[in-house]
């Protein structure tokens, strides 16, 4: 017991909780040959097949004629009927004669859209039902939608009063995270199955040509593709050095991006970005696009004024544009600008990409105009800046 305000507060050694709730279910009962069925006299009926709803089973009554001998066949009757033996059991039900002109306008009499002041309806025993015995004019029905090609369409949902009782859980089972990425991982070391090996320098890799493929659309294209080669076992290697393409398959088995510093042996950011950049060129040529975006990413947060030169002339090259773009804003910030031409990177640039430093010129030239205009006057111009001449250097249009 613990006291709030000085009323006393009871505090429970265990708690449970019980949720009033229905199983619901529903059952479609098509009646063809309605005018047949007139005539039958009140109290005879059509029923539908037996289904079963909540654990119990159920079937619909139909009266052409009615079920009162009094209403003299006026009216229509529809029913519910339990068909289980079972007793006391509580439920809400919604008999609909559907509209057939696709206006849906159906017509409906339900417990579920409304409160019940006494609860859900009581079916005693078997053959227990619920229902109306006026439930339409017939001189109505048989000038309606919902009449035909002498057809009639009846729905049926019966909504079974469960209770549910939850307590405190005194067991748990914890659901493991998934290992695939490691169980593969151990596949392709173990080289279990292998079917395909590749000569990459002095190193031999083996791997699996089913899941390089599903991976891969270059490599299923070359192994599975029109004019790929399903029966080759050996491929070798020119244009990828053998730790880079070790780091490919890890992170293809396991989709996920190995240690750069075991790959390197080094811990240098030097390092570290210039693996990453020949591990991009890598996804490219293979088109492996989350290795690409991951390798990114990490430019982008490993850019400095020593690398980014270099990782600008290997977007360009590839066209990865959203990292040119990264760089090129971050080569003409007025912060980094003089340090990036400075750089051994830059100078490779303006003999290997000359047609980027038109482009460069631009971002400078729209950094510029964000000054006022008191500033813009004691500016250079954007190309002495750089310390180049671009007056031959042309726009060049991208393929699309």
């Amino acid at each position: 017991m613990s006291s709030v305000g000085g009323v006393e507060q009871l505090i429970p050694d265990s708690v449970s909780t019980s949720f009033i709730e229905t199983v619901n279910g529903s059952h479609q009962f098509t009646i063809k040959g309605y005018s047949l069925a007139k005539g039958m006299s009140p109290g005879k009926f059509i029923q539908s097949d037996v289904f079963s709803v909540g654990g119990y089973d159920w079937a619909i009554y139909f009266y052409p004629d009615g079920k009162n001998p009094e209403d003299q066949s006026l009216y229509i009757s529809l029913f519910i009927a339990l068909a289980s033996d079972s007793n006391d059991i509580r439920a809400l039900f919604e008999l609909t004669l559907m509209d057939q002109s696709g206006k849906g306008k159906h017509k409906v009499h339900s417990h579920f859209d409304r409160a019940l002041e006494g609860g859900p309806y009581t079916l005693k025993y078997k053959g227990s039902m619920w229902g109306y015995k006026r439930f339409f004019r017939r001189s109505a029905l048989e000038t309606s939608d919902y009449l035909k090609d002498d057809c009639l369409v009846i729905n049926c949902t019966v909504g079974v009063v469960r209770a549910r009782l939850e307590g405190p859980k005194q067991y748990g089972i914890v659901l493991p995270l998934s290992n695939m990425g490691q169980g593969l991982k151990d596949l392709l070391d173990s080289e279990v199955g292998c079917d395909i090996a590749f000569q990459v320098g002095d190193e031999t890799y083996k791997a699996h040509k089913l899941i390089l493929a599903a991976r891969s659309p270059v490599f299923r294209a070359q192994f599975f593709g029109p004019i790929g080669n399903n029966n080759v076992d050996r491929i070798v290697i020119d244009d990828i050095e053998p730790s880079i393409f070790k780091a490919m398959l890890s992170f293809i088995y396991t989709d996920v991006l190995p240690d750069v510093h075991e790959i390197t042996g080094s811990t240098s950011a030097s390092s570290f970005t210039n693996i990453i950049q020949h591990l991009l060129a890598a996804a490219d040529l293979y088109d492996l696009a989350r290795l690409k975006i991951l390798c990114e990413v990490l430019l982008c947060e490993k850019l400095d004024v020593d690398n980014v030169a270099t990782t600008l002339a290997l977007a360009e090259q590839h066209q990865f544009l959203q990292l040119k773009a990264f760089c090129l804003k971050f080569v003409a910030s007025p912060a980094n600008l003089g340090a990036v031409m400075k750089s051994e990177g830059f100078k490779h640039l303006k003999q290997s990409c000359p047609t980027l430093l038109s482009e460069l010129l631009n971002t400078v030239a729209a950094g510029d105009k964000s000054l006022t205009s008191g500033q813009s006057n004691k500016k250079r111009s954007a190309s002495s800046v750089l310390g180049c001449d671009t007056t031959n250097v042309r726009q060049v249009r991208r393929r699309t």
